[in-house]
C-alpha cells in the first residue's frame, strides 16, 4: 500500500479554487482535488478579527510530491499567507492509495 497525504487550503471564490485544482492535477502534483463550497472561516489577521466565506480544497497526493505542491499553491494563491497543511492518510483502500501514487508519479506520462 502506497503512502498518501491530504493537503488542505482555502480560497476566496470558486473560479480561483477551480483554477488551482485543475493546475495541480495537470501538473501531476495531485491525483484528485475536491472543492468544498460554503466554508465559513473565522480568524485573526494582523490583529483584526476576520470572517470570510471560502472554498476548501482537499488535495490528495503523496509525501514525495508535497514540497512541489506547496510551492505551486503558494505561487498561485491570492492570499499573502495561504493555509497549506498536510494530514497523513493512515488507512484507506489500497487500490485508491495506489491510484494516487500512479497519478502523481511525474515519471509516467499520461
Amino acid at each position: 500500500m502506497q503512502q498518501a497525504i491530504m493537503v488542505l487550503t482555502n480560497l476566496p471564490d470558486l473560479e480561483v479554487a477551480r483554477a488551482l485544482a485543475r493546475s495541480l492535477v495537470e501538473q501531476k502534483l495531485a491525483a484528485c482535488v475536491n472543492i468544498f463550497p460554503g466554508v465559513q472561516s473565522v480568524y485573526r489577521w494582523q490583529g483584526v478579527l476576520e470572517e470570510a466565506a471560502e472554498y476548501t480544497l482537499s488535495i490528495k497526493t503523496t509525501p514525495a510530491r508535497y514540497a512541489e505542491l506547496e510551492l505551486a499553491i503558494k505561487r498561485q494563491h491570492p492570499y499573502a499567507l495561504p493555509e497549506v497543511i498536510a494530514l497523513p492518510i493512515v488507512a484507506g483502500s489500497a487500490d485508491y492509495l495506489n491510484w494516487i501514487a500512479e497519478e502523481t508519479n511525474k515519471d509516467i506520462n499520461v
